[in-house]
């Protein structure tokens, strides 16, 4: 497989401890081909103007988490910046729009920058703005003419962020001024301010005309300057992942009801086309869409998003604005796992050995192994599935001995098992327990 040994020592390493790899993830994409088209052309129209937003559902280990991951990599080879967050009451409370912008800049990338690469988006803004200051006529070799003719520019195309989101164009203008004249300090805390973060010097903001610090209110602004600057640096736009959203079942009833509400503000502000550039991608749980403790909860949301999904599997309309993932099957799985053996295996010394030990009926033998433990669930099996087989390819790799047959078809320990994992192997999937009394729902 002709990928470079830094890539596929991502990918091995990423399996290995049992974790969604960060790239290289077209390698892994199986059964990702019918969505591939609809996602190229949804995100070639949010790159002209519009925005989406976008719902995947599936069970667990159906691969959620690894579609973000690989409709995240598909944009930024087209040049789009991303974000990846993972809902949760602590972390990223969703009823707190504040929160979640910052960790949308906390987790900012672009095909050149790691998170976060708010810093890199907004000097190569400035970069953008003096060329095309020159390109209108500027004197290249006046400094200043240079600058001036860039502030013009800035001001005119930040002016309808201006009109809802003030503060944010305040910042950045103190955030350039600041950089011109050398002051790392002044620009260090502005550009805190802009990301969102709290508890940022009072002389910093007051030296730049600002006041208090972002709320739920002043998020949505912010998105929308954020989105601005991308615009203006060349980028296609914006993909805002968020993972997990199901968590919001096990937070507290009004909590629960506030973040629905947040969801319900996205979607309406991104169907009235207030994010030009944005798109948003959230996952769940089948659960979550359809039961008590979800969006049924708001039905006003739950009616935007909704699809029909009471047909066959194969004739779903991966257009709709909510898709499922029906999870792996034997033979989806065995291809997997014939994928990555050829990436461990390709280029390696030992490359004929592994293939000859790790062959195609030993990746069934292996499947059906690790199925069988967890109650028949193929679908469940992929992250056990792959770390196991890593294991085993190392294990082979390193030592001649080494007979997988006899060695490696044992009980898959407890420790390397999640909670949903070792839910399944007690309960065979149909009825996993709860987590304590709080996740129980009493209406009093």
């Amino acid at each position: 497989m002709d990928i470079s040994p830094r890539r596929r020592r991502d990918i091995i390493d990423a399996l290995r401890r049992g974790t969604v790899p960060e790239r290289g993830l077209d390698v892994m994409a199986v059964g990702l081909d019918r969505f591939d088209a609809t996602v190229r052309d949804e995100l070639d129209a949010v790159a002209q103007g519009g925005a989406s937003f976008k719902a995947v559902r599936g069970e667990y280990g159906s691969g959620k988490t690894f579609f973000a991951r690989w409709l995240s990599e598909t944009a930024k080879k087209q040049g789009f910046a991303t974000a990846e967050l993972q809902i949760s009451e602590t972390e990223t409370p969703l009823h707190r729009l504040e929160t979640v912008y910052r960790r949308i800049i906390e987790n900012l990338a672009t095909a050149e920058a790691q998170p976060s690469a708010l810093r890199e988006v907004i000097d190569g803004w400035f970069h953008v703005l003096e060329g095309d200051a020159i390109d209108a006529g500027a004197n290249g070799a006046d400094p200043h003419e240079v600058a001036t003719e860039a502030d013009a520019l800035m001001e005119r195309r930040l002016s309808n962020v201006s009109k809802t989101a003030p503060a944010f164009a305040t910042a950045l203008r103190g955030y350039r001024a600041a950089v011109r004249a050398g002051d790392a300090a002044q620009a260090e805390g502005l550009l805190a301010w802009l990301a969102g973060q709290p508890h940022v010097a009072a002389g910093v903001r007051r030296s730049a005309g600002l006041r208090g610090e972002l709320d739920h209110f002043g998020a949505l602004g912010f998105l929308q300057g954020l989105l601005t600057v991308l615009r203006d640096s060349d980028y296609r736009g914006l993909v805002v992942i968020l993972d997990e959203v199901e968590t919001l079942q096990r937070v507290r009833s009004d909590v629960r009801e506030r973040s629905l509400n947040s969801l319900r503000q996205l979607v309406d502000e991104v169907d009235a086309g207030r994010f030009p550039g944005l798109y948003i991608l959230i996952t769940g749980t089948p659960a979550f869409f359809d039961g008590p403790q979800g969006m049924q909860r708001l039905p006003p949301l739950a009616q935007r998003i909704a699809a029909d999904f009471s047909g066959d599997p194969r004739f779903d309309n991966p257009r709709a604005p909510q898709i499922r993932l029906t999870g792996f099957t034997d033979a989806s799985l065995h291809e997997l796992g014939a994928r990555i053996r050829e990436v461990y295996a390709s280029g390696q010394p030992t490359q004929d050995r592994l293939l000859t030990l790790v062959d195609d009926a030993f990746l069934s033998e292996l499947g059906s192994s690790i199925a069988g433990q967890l109650g028949g669930r193929v679908g469940v099996a992929p992250r056990l599935y792959l770390r196991r087989l890593v294991d085993i390819l190392d294990r082979a790799d390193q030592f001649e001995e080494y007979e997988p047959r006899r060695d490696a078809l044992g009980a898959i320990p407890a420790a390397d098992m999640t909670e949903a994992e070792l839910a399944v192997t007690r309960f065979g999937g149909k009825h996993a327990p709860a987590g304590g009394v709080d996740d129980v729902e009493l209406d009093v």
